[in-house]
């Protein structure tokens, strides 16, 4: 079986070096906001190009504590594409938030930013982008109607840790950004983790008093916060492999430049890409009309592959309110979608086995 992510082979190249990490916090006994935490936030904000970056307990925590930070509650609407894992959606109406979505552009899957305009409305304060796959979102017309209308820009960077747009990082092409850091991802940890990312130093206080039960100080309570931290093994771990980031990035672009180049099924549809380098390839996601046929000859063929996601948020139980809409880009994509194996540490030989198979199947 071609595994569409092996984790345990990922992880193994930085074994030793994690094991005396994690051996070195249990011997000191200091588990949370400590020297491992600052490490990585400098580091990583570092790495995305900003001023300020902190640790969180996962991803959809770092989004939340991002609208929160920003007073935005009842009322307030948060445009967010159609097309993106509920995450995105969640965060701004655990908030009280309504979100407004817009569909996406078929060839990048990202919102499209002609239609955004047409969804603001006197209560939109922010546009959340979803940087969906490892693609950068478009973002010049996006700032362009921000700055019209006075609105936030506010990044999901969960599937795109080190992509560039226009030659800056994601994470710093907006007011702030929130990273997941889940195991699957291009930079993952060994369970749940989350950052924040901005320049704007105010914000980043905010946060990380928020996350920290509403305290700038202990036992002192300025916000109604919340319990969200990253633990110093989560932080070392991700310390040891942020370094290669950028390596396992590049062997991702190698392995989508010989699928994109070398799979010619007609009823396969490819992903379109604008910046070769830009890209970080989180997921090879491709489309066909017949996607369960296809996944089930993948999968007796010795093909691992993973689905997304089949239902979009507006079709999701929890948005039932939602259930009537109509958004038939995203429902296409939904329909059709099925991403490929795609790992740093997956060999030649499985990458071209994986092409046969694909242009095999009839």
């Amino acid at each position: 079986m071609i595994k569409f992510l092996d984790l345990g082979k990922v992880n193994n190249r930085f074994r030793a070096e994690m094991d005396a990490k994690i051996a070195n916090i249990l011997d000191k006994g200091w588990y949370l906001q400590g020297e491992e935490n600052e490490k990585f936030n400098a580091d990583f904000a570092q790495y995305c190009g900003v001023k300020y970056a902190l640790g969180v307990a996962n991803g959809l925590d770092a989004l939340r504590l991002i609208i929160k930070a920003s007073g935005f509650g009842a009322g307030d609407e948060i445009i967010v594409p159609a097309n993106t894992y509920i995450a995105t959606v969640l965060a701004i109406s655990d908030n009280g938030c309504t979100p407004v979505l817009v569909e996406p552009d078929i060839n990048t899957y990202n919102i499209n930013p002609d239609l955004i305009e047409a969804a603001i409305t006197p209560r939109t304060k922010a546009i959340m982008v979803v940087h969906l796959y490892g693609q950068a979102v478009q973002m010049e017309k996006i700032w362009a109607i921000a700055k019209k209308y006075n609105l936030k820009v506010f990044e999901d960077c969960a599937q795109a840790h080190g992509a560039y747009y226009q030659g800056k990082r994601v994470g710093n092409l907006s007011d702030a950004a929130a990273f997941s850091f889940y195991p699957g991802k291009n930079l993952g940890a060994l369970g749940d983790a989350g950052a924040v990312v901005s320049n704007d130093k105010e914000l980043i206080d905010k946060v990380k008093a928020l996350a920290n039960y509403g305290s700038d100080r202990k036992y002192h309570h300025i916000y109604q916060g919340l319990n969200s931290r990253l633990d110093e093994i989560q932080a070392a771990v991700l310390d040891v492999k942020l370094p290669h980031l950028d390596a396992d990035n590049a062997r991702r672009r190698e392995i989508a430049k010989y699928y994109r180049e070398h799979i010619t099924n007609p009823k396969i549809i490819l992903p379109k890409v604008y910046d070769e380098a830009a890209h970080v390839w989180h997921v090879f996601a491709v489309r066909t009309q017949e996607r369960d046929r296809f996944q089930q000859y993948l999968t007796d063929n010795g093909v691992q592959t993973i689905i997304h996601y089949p239902t979009p948020p507006h079709k999701q139980e929890a948005y039932k309110e939602w259930n009537n809409r109509t958004y038939p880009i995203t429902e296409e994509i939904h329909k059709t979608i099925i991403s490929l194996p795609m790992s740093p540490v997956m060999t030649d030989e499985e990458v071209k086995e994986v092409v046969e198979i694909v242009n095999e199947w009839k």
